[in-house]
């Protein structure tokens, strides 16, 4: 039976038209220690990031209406960076070459074995940790959060967090200027509980908002979710 997805593990968007294919994939992955949403195809897809912050896509090339390669490369034209793993049929490296050119992180042919996928997942996941590593942090005014050790100061005095308050800042400021649902923040937040998202948004704006009345960085979008906005440099 499959056993229980850790809150902080990696959340993988998966696009396929086949059916077959997508609730395989799904199955896999999540016994494999992933979260996974599904999508039939590009329209389904952008509605579920609308939701969610993923932590990576794997996308079939060969779709109905907005295929692989077009998704692809409207997302990077909106500057999203979310990793993107590219499926296709197609054995012609022009195919390989043009799916790279879009800006996906990598290609895999069709047919496959599950474990060579798993595999590049994650090394692209390794790539994209080191990366977000390697981000010093987010300011919010005269506040400066540090990502990688989860500490919130105001000049050069620590601000004092719960850890659910530092899961869930954690969470925003590696996702800056993404809508993040109650759902996900509850997945990421290292066990939040979904009811008291909301409690847990406004004790963070007591403490990072000059008015937390009227957020100016940690907003609500309304029937989606929270979207933290940093200052920029």
């Amino acid at each position: 039976m499959e056993g229980p997805v850790s809150t902080m593990a990696p959340h993988i968007l998966v696009v396929d038209d086949d059916t077959r294919l997508l609730a395989l994939l799904k199955k896999y992955l999540r016994e494999n220690g992933h979260h996974v949403t599904a999508a039939r195809d590009a329209a389904e897809a952008r509605r579920k990031m609308e939701g969610f912050a993923f932590d990576l896509l794997v996308v079939d090339v060969m779709m109905p209406g907005e295929d692989g390669l077009e998704l692809t490369r409207s997302l990077r034209n909106l500057d999203d960076d979310v990793p993107i793993l590219l499926l296709t049929a197609r054995s012609d490296p022009q195919d390989r070459i043009a799916g790279l050119e879009t800006g996906a992180d990598d290609y895999l042919g069709k047919p496959f074995e599950p474990r060579e996928l798993l595999l590049r997942i994650q090394s692209i996941l390794r790539r994209a940790h080191t990366e977000a590593e390697q981000m010093p942090g987010v300011n919010l005014g005269v506040y400066y959060f540090d990502v990688e050790r989860s500490e919130l100061r105001r000049d050069d005095e620590l601000v004092r967090l719960t850890s659910a308050e530092s899961a869930l800042l954690g969470v925003f400021a590696r996702n800056p200027g993404a809508t993040i649902s109650r759902y996900e923040l509850c997945q990421r937040g290292g066990g939040v509980n979904e009811r008291s998202i909301d409690v847990q948004v406004t004790r963070l704006r007591r403490k990072i908002e000059p008015d937390p009345k009227a957020p100016r960085y940690l907003q609500t979008v309304w029937g989606a979710g929270y979207v933290l906005l940093p200052d920029q440099g």
